[in-house]
C-alpha cells in the first residue's frame, strides 16, 4: 500500500507542544542525557501506574523481549523450549532463538488472539523452560488457569504487554501478573518516549538482572549483596560483569518524555476502549467477526477480521477512503510463517487454524484518540456494503 497521505493514519502523532516544551527546558537546563535521575524517577511512577515493585527502562520493546528471554537462561539453563504465540511481534520470536531456546508455537484464540490454556498445556514436556504470552492488540489474554499451569509445572510466564497498556484481568492491570513483563513506548503506542520499553516484575532477583542485563552484565547496577556474590580479588569491582550482557539504556530524554505522557495515558485508553465498541457495533457479523472478548482491553487498534473471499474489496474500500492499514493484524500475521525461521529449529504443537485464520483473512487500522464517533459509523457502513 502507498504511503501517502491519509485521512485516518494507522498512527497519530501524541506528542503534544507542550511535551517538547518539556523537552526543550530539559535540553537547555540539564547537564545529562544518559541513564540517569529522570530514568529512575519514571520507572518508579511506571511501577505505581502498573501496580509492581520493580520496573526497568530499557532502549524499546524489544530489548524487554531479549532480556526476559537471558533470564531465563540465567535461571534455567542454557537449553530448552520456550511457548510462544504465532501471533505477536518478530521480537517475542527473534529473542527466543538468539537466546538459544526453541520456540515452540501453539495457536491462539479468536476471540483474544492470545495462546490458550489447553494449547500451552499440551506443549509443555520436560524440556520447557517458559511461556510468552503476548496481549495483542490490547485485548487481555492472561487467566488464573495459565498462571496456575505455569506455576504447577515451575515454568517463568512472561507477559508481552507492548499493545496492551492498562489492559486489566480481575481489577489487576496486566504485566502485573506473571514473573516479568515487557511494555513498548514506540511512537504510536498507547504513550511514547519516541523509542523505549520496560521491563517490569514484582521478583527482586529478576529485577537484579534486568537491570545487569541492561547494561553490559555489571554488577554496580544490582544491590550490594549481589555485587558481593560476584566479587573477585582480581577483578575491579566497577567493572565486573555478572551475565553476558547488552547495551540497551534508554535516555534522560526519553525518561521524561515518558513523564509528561503518564499522565494522559489513563484517558488514551479510555477513549480506546470506547473506539473498539462503536467498531464492533457497528460492523456487520454476519460479514465480520465481532465476538472479540474485549473484557478488560486497552484497544490497540481496530481489528478487522472477515468471512469469504472479500479481501480485495475491502482494501479497495479502505484505499478509497484514505484509511491506512496492516494485512495479517499483529506483527504481520503468523509469525511461524515468516522467513526468519527457514534456517533455524522450532516446533509446532497441534494445529495453527487460527493464527493461519488471521493472517489471511485479517488486518487492522488505527486507533487513537483523535478518532470520532462518525469517523468510525462511516467506515463500518461503507465496509458493510462489501
Amino acid at each position: 500500500m502507498a504511503q501517502n497521505k491519509f485521512n485516518w493514519q494507522l498512527i497519530n502523532d501524541n506528542i503534544t507542544l507542550e511535551d517538547k516544551k518539556v523537552l526543550s527546558d530539559f535540553i537547555l537546563n540539564s547537564n545529562r542525557f544518559t541513564n540517569g535521575p529522570k530514568v529512575k524517577e519514571f520507572e518508579e511512577a511506571w511501577s505505581k501506574w502498573l501496580g509492581v515493585k520493580y520496573s526497568v527502562m530499557v532502549g524499546s520493546g524489544a530489548s524487554s523481549n531479549y532480556i526476559t528471554t537471558s533470564i531465563v537462561r540465567e535461571l534455567k539453563g542454557q537449553k530448552g523450549e520456550i511457548i510462544v504465540p504465532p501471533i505477536g511481534w518478530v521480537s517475542d520470536i527473534s529473542s527466543v532463538i538468539n537466546t538459544g531456546f526453541t520456540p515452540v508455537f501453539v495457536d491462539v484464540d479468536l476471540e483474544t488472539m492470545a495462546i490458550s490454556y489447553e494449547n500451552i498445556k499440551n506443549a509443555i514436556n520436560d524440556n520447557t523452560k517458559a511461556i510468552v504470552l503476548v496481549h495483542a492488540l490490547g485485548f487481555n489474554g492472561i487467566n488464573d488457569k495459565i498462571i496456575k499451569l505455569a506455576k504447577e509445572h515451575n515454568l517463568l510466564l512472561i507477559e508481552d504487554c507492548c499493545e496492551a497498556h492498562g489492559a486489566v484481568y480481575k481489577d489487576n492491570k496486566v504485566g502485573s501478573l506473571s514473573d516479568m513483563s515487557c511494555f513498548s513506548f514506540y511512537f504510536g503506542h498507547h504513550m511514547t518516549t519516541i523509542e523505549g520499553g520496560m521491563l517490569c516484575t514484582n521478583n527482586k532477583e529478576i529485577y537484579e538482572l534486568a537491570r545487569m542485563f541492561r547494561s553490559h552484565g555489571m554488577t554496580r547496577e544490582a544491590s550490594e549483596q549481589t555485587q558481593n556474590k560476584y566479587s573477585r580479588p582480581d577483578v575491579n569491582p566497577l567493572f565486573t560483569f555478572a551475565v553476558p550482557g547488552y547495551n540497551m539504556r534508554s535516555s534522560e530524554i526519553n525518561a521524561v518524555l515518558g513523564l509528561t505522557q503518564l499522565p494522559r495515558l489513563d484517558y488514551a485508553i479510555k477513549k480506546r476502549k470506547e473506539n473498539l465498541k462503536i467498531w464492533l457495533e457497528n460492523l456487520n457479523p454476519s460479514i465480520y467477526f465481532t465476538d472479540f472478548d474485549c473484557s478488560g482491553n486497552s484497544s490497540f487498534a481496530l481489528p478487522l477480521i472477515w468471512k469469504g473471499d472479500i479481501k480485495d474489496k475491502i482494501c479497495k474500500i479502505l484505499e478509497d477512503e484514505k484509511v491506512e492499514y496492516r494485512l495479517g493484524t499483529a506483527g504481520g500475521g503468523n509469525q511461524a510463517r515468516q522467513p526468519y525461521l527457514e534456517n533455524y529449529e522450532f516446533k509446532t504443537v497441534g494445529n495453527l487454524n487460527t493464527s493461519n485464520l488471521i493472517h489471511d483473512y485479517g488486518l487492522y487500522i488505527g486507533n487513537h484518540t483523535e478518532l470520532t464517533n462518525i469517523q468510525i459509523t462511516n467506515l463500518c457502513k461503507k465496509l458493510n456494503e462489501v
